[in-house]
């Protein structure tokens, strides 16, 4: 619960090169030009490690979301079953299309880093094909959502239980909400990940404690 949204802060984090990157802020996800993209990455030819790429960090991490959706689950349960129930299915079902959507952009990334200088005008016309806001790529950006969709259930499913803060519900419940409400904003995805780190790092010792609650 608590390495999964650090790490998360950790993929934000490299998307940025530098302070001006960081300081870029837009309210609504602003996608860099094909034009821009595909000749830097042709460029770039993969030479960077793969581990380099905040896709990748992603991608690799995807393991501890079923592991923090548990967690939550198990001190949820008792408080609040079928809201914990309900969270939990739609935190494991969109772990699940988040893989894909990690998967699609590292398997991007590094494919147009291999593609010969000579066909970067045809390059840059499949990333911005492959890449559209529609069809099979925002179905798959959108599934993506249903992650912290039900994280926020999880977490709602906690108010008022005994033994823990309400400020660390607040604080992960307020991290789900930006990444729902700005998703792809990486420099607001990043606070959401920082408050999600606070509030989790809060209701982990409970976990650790195996304290129960019995319905009333």
């Amino acid at each position: 619960m608590v390495v999964f949204p650090a790490l998360s802060m950790l993929v934000f984090i490299l998307h940025f090169h530098n302070w001006s990157d960081f300081l870029h802020l837009h309210a609504t996800y602003e996608p860099t030009p094909p034009q821009v993209v595909v000749p830097q990455l042709i460029a770039a030819a993969n030479r960077w490690p793969l581990i380099h790429d905040p896709h990748v960090v992603g991608y690799l991490i995807l393991p501890l979301i079923p592991a923090c959706a548990l967690g939550l689950y198990s001190l949820g349960r008792n408080h609040r079953p079928v809201l914990a129930a309900l969270g939990l299915s739609l935190s494991i079902t969109g772990g699940i299309y988040t893989g894909g959507d990690f998967g699609m952009w590292t398997a991007f990334r590094r494919g147009f880093g291999a593609v010969d200088p000579r066909y970067v005008d045809g390059a840059i016309a499949s990333f911005a094909a492959l890449t559209a806001p529609h069809g099979a790529f925002l179905l798959t950006t959108q599934l993506a959502k249903l992650l912290m969709l039900g994280l926020l259930l999880q977490i709602a499913a906690l108010w008022g239980r005994p033994h823990l803060a309400r400020w660390s519900i607040l604080a992960a419940g307020c991290g789900c909400l930006l990444f729902l409400a700005f998703w792809d904003v990486d420099q607001v995805m990043l606070l959401g990940a920082g408050l999600m780190l606070i509030g989790f790092s809060a209701i982990r010792p409970q976990l650790a404690r195996g304290a129960y609650v019995r319905p009333t």
